[in-house]
C-alpha cells in the first residue's frame, strides 16, 4: 500500500513572524486514525485543541517535515522579479516531496492558477509523485488537515517565542489585530527579522515616518 502525503502551510498573511510549511505522510489506514482523532482544518479547532492533536499526529503519521521561512527570506521572494510568495510556497513544498517517502500527495494550493502551481511543483521534484493540487484541501483531505495543525501549531510557538525575546505581546501578528497594528506603529525600526518589510502596511507606516523625519530640518 502506498505513502499519502499532505502539504499546507500557516502564516502567509501576516505582517509579523515567519510562514510556516508543513508535510506529513502515512499509509491509507492511518487515515482513519487522523479521522478518528479529530483531526480537521485547523482553522476550525481551537488553540488549546490543536497543541492537544500536535503530538498525537506525529505519532500516528510515518514522516513528517516542517519548514520555517523567516520574514528576511519571505521579503526576498516578494521583492525579486523572478519569483513571489506562492512560488517560495511551491518551492518548500517540493523540498519536502523530495525528502518524504510518498507515491501520492496532496497540496493545500494558494494559487486559484492550479495548472500553473502543479507544473511549478513538479518541475522541482526529484522522483516521479503524483499531486493533486486543490484550494482549500485541509477542507476536504484529512492528510493536509493534519498537516495543517502541525504547521499552525509551530507557527504559535514561534510567535511566543518572539514575544518572549523581545518582551512585547503584539498580539497575533495580524493587522486587522489593533494590538499588532499598535506595536507597529511603536516599533517599525525594530530589526531582528521580526517583520515583513515587503508588506504594503510596512512600507506605508515607514514611508510616513520618513517623511516626517524630513520634515523636521
Amino acid at each position: 500500500m502506498g505513502k499519502v502525503g499532505g502539504i499546507d502551510e500557516a502564516g502567509r498573511g501576516p505582517l509579523i513572524g515567519p510562514l510556516v510549511i508543513c508535510g506529513v505522510c502515512c499509509d491509507e489506514l492511518s487515515l482513519d486514525m487522523l479521522k478518528s482523532l479529530g483531526v480537521k482544518d485547523s482553522k476550525l479547532l481551537t488553540p488549546l485543541r490543536r497543541e492537544e492533536l500536535f503530538d498525537k499526529i506525529i505519532a500516528i503519521v510515518d514522516h513528517h517535515k516542517i519548514i520555517i521561512i523567516p520574514p528576511d527570506e519571505i521579503d526576498m521572494a516578494v521583492n525579486s522579479s523572478t519569483t513571489n510568495l506562492n512560488w517560495l510556497e511551491a518551492m518548500k513544498s517540493a523540498d519536502i516531496i523530495n525528502t518524504l517517502p510518498m507515491d501520492k500527495v496532496i497540496l493545500d494550493c494558494p494559487s486559484q492558477n492550479i495548472p500553473s502551481y502543479t507544473k511549478y511543483v513538479k518541475d522541482r521534484l526529484n522522483k516521479d509523485v503524483r499531486i493533486v493540487c486543490e484550494y482549500k484541501a485541509d477542507l476536504n483531505h484529512v492528510i493536509v488537515a493534519a498537516a495543517s495543525i502541525l504547521a499552525k501549531v509551530t507557527r504559535d510557538r514561534e510567535i511566543e517565542k518572539i514575544k518572549e525575546t523581545i518582551g512585547v505581546d503584539f498580539g497575533s501578528g495580524y493587522t486587522s489585530d489593533p494590538k499588532t497594528r499598535e506595536f507597529l506603529v511603536e516599533h517599525t525600526a525594530l530589526g531582528n527579522g521580526i517583520f515583513r518589510k515587503s508588506w504594503m502596511t510596512y512600507k506605508v507606516l515607514e514611508g510616513k515616518k520618513e517623511q516626517k523625519t524630513l520634515g523636521e530640518y
